[in-house]
């Protein structure tokens, strides 16, 4: 199931799905480009998947290629023979992600020009690996506003709404600096709803969000003690109008371009599903839209897959609940672990309570979960059993550490896959027999 899901959303083959040339002619989606008439092509690219879309691009278009530049997580990147790739920090900047920054906007301001045409490559983690700060804040404020809204269980949505604020080139601030050149964004897309203005913190969309919502987004975590003063200052700066918005729906700077997203988490479902049916499991789908506390999610899942074990319904014996989506862990304790990982580390005491077979798992589709080199776990009806002969209280310390990967590791339940190169959100499949 894992294998059909990955390959539904394989970068290069989700490009080459939506990049044609025909000679001259230029095909994305519905936007025709008469390349004669170009003057120079330029390639941008930033994100987990980066380097393969980057590559099916070359196959594509070849010598039309003046040169471009991508941005890739350590140990993602490919050897590609017309863009030039680098490497930066995932899921927190670094000083590798800040030279990307400047190299995007210096490409923009002094090589690309009104009648040339850029092709825009995003993908999961552009938000982390592209960075430029806005003037007056430091990479070291923006990571530790990153760090405290991560750990605070903020989500996706909220954590942008405020990066895009602290950066000359996320929510629209990359469209501005490219402007007036015709630009056409191809995106994998790893958030909730495949919004084109929190992926990858938006650098080529309309930012929707406000100076006035940033600060309200911390005061709910009550983070706006706890965050750097200068970070402080520059919102109430801007909230109070002394310094300028990022650009809004409208804004001429969007007049050139195009946004198509060309994979996403409902793709990784549906073809999870497939595969799920023709194992002979009766599937149900869920949402490839899952959002909120992992624990609770976990939860619900298996709720769901009780009500399947006691009463055959909404579905009957075999039967394969999938879903997909991106939760959120609110860290309190100082143990490893990722969100896939504790969502399944919060099935365990239920599968063991369970009196028919069930097994549940969650990957990151990235192969990467949380600062760790698993992309997600496996559990199911023998694993608290399994987790008390190395200590008695193992299951409940885990949980209360968010020490996930440690619980896992010792049972040989990780589930690594190293970098799949490509990355929207998780999937979480409960089989149950």
């Amino acid at each position: 199931m894992w294998t059909a899901a990955l390959k539904a959303v394989d970068p290069e083959s989700a490009v080459r799905k939506f990049v044609k040339r025909d000679g001259s002619i230029l095909r994305i989606g519905r936007n025709r480009f008469n390349l004669d008439k170009v003057r120079k092509l330029w390639v941008l690219g930033a994100g987990k998947a980066a380097a393969p879309m980057g590559r099916a691009v070359e196959r594509i278009l070849g010598h039309h290629i003046a040169g471009g530049f991508l941005i890739t997580k350590y140990g993602h990147s490919l050897p590609l023979k017309k863009l030039e790739v680098a490497e930066a920090g995932h899921p927190l900047p670094d000083s590798g992600s800040v030279a990307a920054g400047k190299r995007f906007l210096a490409l923009a301001d002094r090589r690309i020009v009104a009648d040339d045409l850029v092709i825009c490559l995003f993908s999961g983690g552009a938000s982390s690996l592209l960075v430029s700060p806005a003037s007056g804040i430091t990479l070291k404020d923006k990571l530790l506003c990153t760090k405290l809204l991560l750990n605070s269980g903020a989500g996706i949505h909220e954590l942008n709404a405020v990066r895009k604020h602290l950066s000359k080139i996320k929510g629209g601030g990359l469209a501005r600096a490219l402007s007036p050149t015709r630009v056409v964004s191809l995106v994998l897309s790893d958030v909730v709803g495949d919004d084109p203005a929190t992926i990858a913190s938006g650098p080529m969309a309309a930012d929707p969000t406000t100076y006035d919502e940033c600060l309200a987004i911390l005061r709910k975590f009550r983070l706006l003690r706890r965050i750097p003063p200068a970070v402080r200052r520059r919102l109430d700066l801007g909230a109070a109008g002394k310094i300028g918005e990022t650009p809004k729906e409208g804004d001429p700077a969007f007049a050139q371009n195009t946004f198509h997203i060309i994979g996403s988490c409902a793709q990784v479902c549906t073809a999870a599903a497939r595969a799920a049916r023709r194992l002979g499991y009766q599937t149900l789908v869920i949402t490839s839209r899952l959002e909120g506390d992992t624990g609770e999610a976990a939860r619900f899942h298996m709720s769901v897959a009780d009500e399947i074990a006691l009463h055959r319904r909404p579905v009957k014996r075999p039967a394969c609940i999938i879903s997909g989506g991106e939760t959120t862990v609110r860290v309190r304790g100082k143990g490893k672990g990722g969100r896939n990982q504790e969502f399944v580390l919060h099935c365990v005491k239920r599968l063991s309570q369970m009196s028919v077979p069930c097994v549940v798992s969650s990957l990151g589709t990235d192969g990467t979960d949380g600062p760790t080199d698993a992309a997600g776990a496996i559990a199911d009806n023998t694993t608290l059993l399994r987790s008390i002969q190395y200590e008695r209280s193992l299951l409940s310390k885990s949980l209360r550490d968010n020490d996930s990967y440690h619980f896992f590791e010792r049972l040989g339940d990780l589930i690594i896959t190293g970098p799949t190169r490509t990355n929207v959100m998780d999937l979480h499949i409960v089989l149950i027999g």
